[in-house]
């Protein structure tokens, strides 16, 4: 997992001029269609990718992106009306039936579909308009690593593109280099999460992905409850949660919701609520390092490396094997 976690770079830099000329021909396709809904499927760590995805191109485009349940065309085999829409596939095997059967299902609508895979010879891949490979290699961990940054980079270019935004483009381009700035977890920030029977990890905007990935990386990897909440919504109930010394991991870029997400943070600190934030701004509790790229939307995700360490460790402490997580394997297929 770690190996492969130091791998994430060299996928993105490989990935970014392998899409250059898909993304081109994109945005002519968007420029005709003028799409004004874009629409995504995808699964666990894929899912949370697409979370990134849906902000950037709503904060950057102004263009609403909903999420699909796969189930409405594989399961309840409904019909979708998504005339001059865009529909993304995020899957690392493109594998998944239900996938599958999703995007076919909006490409019967009307859809134009980009599937974002690390497979391009898939049933996802072959059912695609465009198709964008995310070039990380085999992903032998059954926890993906360098496959969730890599299809999280692929989609903020694809961000990038529909929202004719260069600074986005340009940070990415300065996003291998970040992502090899991962640091080493505090052991006595370990003992923490080891010892804790719940934890809440924390996010708004862009970072909330990263938020949903870590919370489920810790259910995935160290058998931890752990649940994701912007930091808007934490405050809607499940603060009623926090208590003296609860555990709350966040991911908190020094963008536009900084002071308000500060704000909530030390809402939570007053709570009782023990602090891990990745951010380059000063925080209540434990700030821990935010490499920059410049751009703020996608800071929180050159943090991830750090991150994957932490819960490796986490795992570890734990008496667990982050290479061999309990019920789970690589490929996972749902109906």
């Amino acid at each position: 997992m770690l190996a492969e976690t130091a791998e994430a770079g060299a996928a993105v830099a490989a990935m970014l001029p392998h899409a250059k000329g898909v993304l081109d021909t994109l945005a002519g396709r968007l420029a005709e269609r003028q799409p004004q809904v874009i629409t995504t499927a995808a699964r666990g760590s894929s899912d949370q990718a697409a979370s990134v995805f849906k902000y950037l191109v709503e904060l950057g485009a102004g263009i609403p992106v909903a999420s699909i349940g796969p189930s409405i065309a594989s399961v309840y085999d409904r019909p979708l009306r998504l005339a001059g829409a865009l529909h993304i596939t995020v899957s690392q095997s493109g594998q998944s039936p239900d996938l599958v059967a999703l995007q076919a299902a909006a490409k019967a609508g009307g859809a134009l579909t980009l599937a974002v895979v690390n497979t391009a010879d898939s049933p996802v891949a072959a059912g695609a308009d465009f198709v964008i490979d995310i070039c990380a290699g085999p992903e032998r961990s059954v926890a993906a690593t360098k496959t969730f940054i890599a299809s999280a980079a692929a989609l903020a270019a694809v961000a990038a593109t529909v929202a004719a935004d260069r600074a986005l483009a340009d940070a990415l381009a300065r996003l291998p280099d970040a992502l090899a700035g991962a640091s080493d977890p505090d052991p006595a920030l370990v003992a923490k999460l080891a010892a804790a029977p719940s934890l809440f990890c924390v996010g708004r905007g862009p970072a909330l992905g990263l938020a949903g990935e870590a919370a489920l990386k810790f259910k995935e990897l160290a058998a931890l409850h752990a649940e994701a909440f912007s930091l808007a919504e934490v405050m809607h109930g499940p603060l009623g949660l926090i208590g003296p010394g609860f555990p709350v991991l966040g991911f908190v870029p020094a963008d536009g919701a900084l002071a308000l997400n500060t704000k909530a943070l030390q809402r939570l600190a007053d709570a009782g609520a023990d602090l891990a934030t990745f951010s380059p701004a000063p925080l209540p509790g434990r700030t821990m390092a935010m490499p920059a790229t410049g751009a703020p939307a996608i800071d929180a995700l050159a943090a991830m490396p750090s991150f994957y360490r932490l819960v490796h460790a986490v795992s570890l402490a734990r008496g667990l094997s982050p290479e061999t997580p309990r019920h789970l394997a690589k490929v996972t297929h749902t109906a």
